[in-house]
């Protein structure tokens, strides 16, 4: 607990604090349409940390994070459906599956030097190759898509039905939420752990130097490595969310470039490697894209939503290039000792 809150501001750490509270207790406030798109959030809150931990700590660009949401989605989804595992069950080969995809891309590589831009039309051509293996795979129902079998989500308020519908992810909203919100809790903790040790440390100077960080004796080959496979499980756990709270997998829609676009421009909204970066744009650019899409509906404009992004991502890259957070953080009196937190 010591090292989680070390450096930090006292003021910033009890905001954290009361937000989380207030977080877990919105369902008991808000439910239907409200708790949805908070759902969204924290999924994207999820995802965009785990991209995080590979570019903005560890400096390495990736553009086809789309392929670990599809495989956790798939590696539990496919164990659900045809064998009846729970999603619990299903995560452990979700993670396995998904750490081993990105530690193959990663030492093909970093072994051969391949950095940057490149590095990035790497992840989108293993993303591509699996969609077209899954779009042809028929034990997955191929191209026509793999529908999970879907329960009625109101269930008896008894301890028993409460941890079945944890256990099993078959329940109503505000199971989901809290899943997805813990998960998001979670991966803010792991990561800033990861940030106070000699990973974090070696990260860092990785990003700003790879050179440097080589001549002073860092293994650049096998932090890079651990970055890559990191960020891939943390997806992945995205991944088997998405699977049981949506029900149906596409391999069109869940391996494409645009899901891998998607989540990460919350954090270049809330802040490149930042921690809180991710979170907070997250949930400014969900509550954006809501108001946006029903705006346009009443208005009938066609486009509004992405108009509105694109002028939103020029106005950050213009004004705000370091994002969101930092600037707010600074407005705010929170700043902690070390730049990267």
């Amino acid at each position: 607990m010591r090292s989680l809150f070390e450096g930090v501001p006292a003021r910033a750490a009890w905001a954290l604090v009361c937000l989380i509270v207030l977080l877990y207790a919105a369902p008991l406030v808000f439910g239907g349409y409200v708790l949805s798109v908070l759902i969204l959030c924290c999924y994207f809150a999820v995802l965009g940390q785990a991209w995080n931990v590979m570019m903005g700590f560890a400096g390495q660009l990736s553009l086809g994070h789309a392929l670990y949401i599809g495989l956790g989605a798939y590696a539990s989804g496919a164990l659900f459906f045809h064998f009846g595992l729970g999603p619990w069950i299903g995560l452990i080969p979700a993670l396995i599956v998904a750490g081993a995809m990105g530690a193959l891309i990663g030492w093909l590589g970093f072994r051969f030097g391949i950095r940057g831009v490149y590095f990035a039309l790497l992840t989108i051509a293993f993303a591509e190759f699996v969609r077209i293996l899954f779009d042809h795979w028929g034990w997955i129902g191929g191209s026509s898509g793999m529908f999970l079998p879907v329960q009625n989500r109101n269930i008896d308020m008894d301890a028993a039905s409460i941890a079945n519908a944890f256990w099993t992810l078959r329940g109503p909203n505000w199971v989901f939420y809290y899943v997805i919100l813990t998960g998001m809790v979670a991966c803010l903790v792991i990561v800033r752990l990861l940030m106070r040790t000699r990973v974090g440390y070696y990260w860092l100077a990785i990003r700003e130097d790879q050179e440097a960080a080589q001549a002073m004796g860092i293994n650049v080959l096998r932090y890079k490595l651990l970055a890559v496979v990191i960020s891939a499980m943390m997806t992945a756990f995205g991944g088997v969310f998405y699977a049981f709270y949506n029900n149906t997998l596409y391999p069109e829609s869940i391996f494409s470039i645009d899901r891998s676009i998607e989540l990460l421009l919350g954090v270049i909204i809330g802040g490149i490697g930042t921690l809180f970066g991710p979170i907070l744009g997250a949930f400014a650019l969900t509550w954006l894209g809501e108001g946006l899409s029903i705006t346009q509906e009443w208005f009938d404009i066609a486009g509004l939503k992405l108009l509105t992004y694109g002028v939103a991502m020029l106005a950050i890259i213009l004004f705000r290039p370091a994002g969101l957070w930092p600037w707010l953080r600074r407005l705010l009196g929170m700043e902690e000792r070390r730049p990267d937190a």
